[in-house]
């Protein structure tokens, strides 16, 4: 069940040149919150922006819950001057989680970008439930945009890392880097980052035999489906329309869903 409450912030700082990492102090929301979902967040009290932003849940406390983002816009520009100590109005957990089905042995997260936020609680959640430590890959323009590495390798994770300009890591895209890992029986892969990036890495996937899911991004008004949005092109007809709307029907969707032509 989602909840709005206004939420103390807890620790707020710049972890990478333009990224930002937020905690909040959200016990009733951290209870209810799964890996995959997200919360839609009050950037500043009044009518200006209007609009709450939408952010992926990037870890899950027993007390509250992190944010990862990247000051893209006006939205996050304001966030980012949110303080420790100031509050913040928060509604959540909203959407559908990442599966975890214990029948596969390798789990493979692919990132590409900001695409890393979600990832964290689901590294936790795949440790936490299977015992089991996914490999992951982060793929970035440069090395100054990859964030997250560290975290990563503390939990005992396997990181590939990726960039266009090979500044650190293999020069090479995420999707490359997920065909050199040679996914097959007993795989399964989550993949979150730009479009184009999803699609390969869906490709690859299909090409492979294993399943993909993948949580969208998408600029939302409500959160709860009923703006309509948010909607992206499918391969499946709900309600009469080839569409799904990223806030209710995912985040996180079987790749297969998705129809990829139009990216």
């Amino acid at each position: 069940m989602p909840w709005i409450a206004d939420c103390p912030i807890t620790s707020h700082q710049e972890v990478a040149p333009g990224h930002c990492r937020m905690v909040i102090h959200a016990p009733q929301i951290a209870k209810d919150a799964q890996a995959g979902q997200f919360c839609m967040l009050q950037v500043q009290e009044g009518l200006y922006p209007f609009l709450r932003r939408p952010m992926s849940v990037e870890r899950i406390f027993a007390d509250g819950l992190s944010f990862l983002y990247k000051i893209v816009g006006e939205g996050t520009r304001l966030l980012s001057r949110m303080t420790q100590g100031e509050t913040i109005n928060v509604q959540g957990p909203l959407g559908k989680p990442f599966p975890i089905d214990p029948s596969f042995d390798r789990h493979i997260l692919v990132a590409g970008g900001i695409g890393i936020a979600p990832f964290p609680a689901l590294a936790d959640a795949i440790k936490r439930t299977l015992g089991k430590t996914p490999e992951v890959i982060i793929a970035a323009r440069t090395e100054q945009a990859l964030v997250g590495n560290r975290d990563f390798r503390q939990m005992g994770c396997k990181v590939h890392l990726a960039t266009d300009d090979g500044s650190a890591g293999k020069k090479a895209f995420a999707s490359e880097m997920l065909e050199k890992l040679r996914p097959g029986p007993g795989t399964v892969v989550y993949a979150c980052g730009p479009m184009p990036m999803m699609k390969a890495t869906h490709a690859v996937c299909e090409a492979a035999g294993v399943p993909c899911f993948t949580s969208l991004e998408a600029e939302m008004a409500c959160g709860d489906g009923v703006c309509l949005g948010c909607a992206v092109e499918a391969n499946v007809e709900i309600e009469s329309e080839r569409m799904v709307r990223v806030c209710k029907d995912g985040p996180v969707f079987d790749s297969k869903l998705i129809h990829w032509e139009s990216y």
